[in-house]
């Protein structure tokens, strides 16, 4: 079964970035598309942000809207979460999911309709002075 292992974590201060990244292994079909959630302390995951496998274009939640990018690296298998100007809310583990269906095909809000199909194990960012 595919697996993702998420890494890049770490303490960051307040307007400082972080690279997140995610491996993808095990996937003998294209996946259909990517994203990163990220889940504070006493919260529910949320989405951050997503991506279509097929031609790359990005979906963000407007609480990231400028500050944060992803991208691929499909020789590599690699998706990347960079993000920056880092504020103390941005402080939760992220988690790199894979779901069913590309983004485009969603029609409601994407990250509400995700289907999960995968999971990684997260990785803890923390963003304090």
């Amino acid at each position: 079964q595919v697996q993702l292992v998420e890494s890049g974590g770490g303490l960051a201060q307040p307007g400082g970035s972080l690279r997140l990244s995610c491996e993808v292994s095990g996937f003998r079909k294209r996946y259909r598309a990517i994203g990163w959630f990220r889940q504070a302390p006493g919260k529910r995951r949320e989405g951050v942000a997503a991506i279509d496998g097929s031609d790359g274009t990005p979906y963000y939640r407007d609480f990231v809207q400028g500050r944060f990018t992803i991208s691929r690296d499909s020789s590599k298998n690699t998706v990347y979460l960079q993000m920056d100007s880092l504020t103390p809310d941005d402080t939760a583990v992220y988690y790199c999911t894979t779901a069913a269906h590309p983004v485009s095909a969603y029609r409601g809000r994407w990250y509400e309709e995700w289907q999960h199909t995968a999971w990684g194990q997260g990785t803890q960012v923390t963003v304090a002075s």
